[in-house]
């Protein structure tokens, strides 16, 4: 999930917050992590409602990102502590709590630290020829990560099945199905319904389509990952030669390396143009690779469908969420939803193969380009 740029009172804004969490922050960073901070203040950035995110300065200036996060899984800070470790281009090492840990719980939470390597977004700006190549580069180390150890433990493993959506997509009909009904009176809640009974034959066909394509996938085994699982340009950080720092990995997961490689293929949830040059960029740092076009398409539509539910969820929910947060998530919707949304374009590649009546051999890849000699 990602920053929208709709304002700072997102998923990790501190408006809601209890007084004094950034005094308790600091403490606990000190306690922690034996950084003294002299100053934390949140960054309004991200678009995870479980997860926050902090800038701290220390006394010697250092500047750290501090995130305090109950979403996915801390297998992910071990495999950045890995790559970086390895002095992996574009890996940032998790600052080590006292117990050798990349993180500490506290009040349920998951607690890191991480050096603040950079104030600039790729989503924000773009990449480069030598980002993109960059990019590649980095993907394609995480990919080369050993799942073994800690790291396969604490990572979950996608196995292509996807009840959660479906359950969810059943959930969210049966209460939007009629927009007058009682539990609809709330204005946010009757625009999503609108919207959502406008576009429920794409949602159908999205989740349809996952449906046929889950079997065969599970039957075929494709070679299975670490991935970081949400490797959009809004989690890539630039610097001012070029670098590229990949963050926010609490998605991480063991998967066919479709899940991360959509990202680029598709151009998801990015504003920036993602065209056959910037592929070719990014496929000459990542490598030669024979991507499973069923794959894609299972990672395009559960994705879709995920992002969908998860503002979707955050509407209806008026005893949890703030009038500000359900507007943005309506927003985040109706964004999925358009002309050029994730639910919208996947929909277009699934309307496009049900017309093609060219028979597909059971292993279809989509070729890429070679890596340079």
């Amino acid at each position: 999930m990602i920053d929208d740029g709709v304002g700072d009172t997102g998923r990790c804004a501190d408006r809601h917050l209890a007084p004094g969490v950034p005094e308790r922050l600091r403490a606990w960073v000190r306690r922690d992590f034996g950084i003294d901070l002299t100053s934390i203040h949140a960054t309004g950035q991200g678009a995870d409602v479980a997860a926050q995110l902090w800038h701290g300065v220390a006394d010697d200036g250092a500047r750290y990102a501090v995130k305090w996060s109950a979403a996915g899984t801390p297998g992910g800070l071990l495999v950045s502590a890995q790559l970086a470790a390895r002095q992996v281009a574009g890996a940032v090492r998790p600052v080590p709590a006292r117990d050798g840990r990349p993180w500490s719980h506290r009040q349920g939470r998951r607690l890191s630290v991480l050096p603040w390597v950079s104030d600039r977004r790729a989503m924000a700006e773009g990449l480069q020829a030598r980002g993109w190549r960059a990019f590649g580069a980095l993907l394609a180390q995480v990919h080369a990560t050993p799942a073994v150890g800690a790291v396969a433990a604490l990572l979950p493993r996608d196995d292509h099945t996807h009840h959660r959506i479906t359950a969810a997509v059943h959930a969210l009909q049966a209460q939007l199905a009629a927009p007058t009904q009682p539990a609809n009176a709330d204005p946010l809640i009757r625009a999503l319904a609108q919207q959502w009974q406008a576009k429920a034959e794409l949602i159908w066909t999205l989740l349809e389509h996952a449906d046929r394509l889950a079997p065969v996938l599970r039957a075929r085994a494709p070679a299975m990952v670490v991935c970081h699982g949400d490797p959009h340009l809004g989690n890539l950080l630039v610097g001012d030669q070029g670098q590229v720092w990949l963050i926010d990995w609490d998605n991480a997961v063991v998967a066919a390396r479709e899940r991360d490689l959509m990202f680029v293929v598709d151009g998801v949830i990015s504003p920036a143009a993602i065209g056959p040059r910037e592929r070719s960029w990014f496929f000459d740092g990542y490598g030669s690779v024979d991507l499973d076009q069923a794959g894609l398409d299972y990672q395009r539509c559960t994705r879709a469908l995920d992002d969908l539910i998860y503002d979707a969820e955050q509407v209806v929910d008026v005893d949890r969420y703030s009038p500000s947060q359900r507007r943005i998530a309506l927003h985040r919707v109706r964004q999925n939803l358009d002309a050029t949304g994730l639910a919208h374009r996947a929909g277009t590649v699934v309307e496009r193969m049900t017309a093609d009546t060219t028979p597909t051999p059971p292993n279809s890849t989509m070729d890429l380009p070679p890596a340079p000699q």
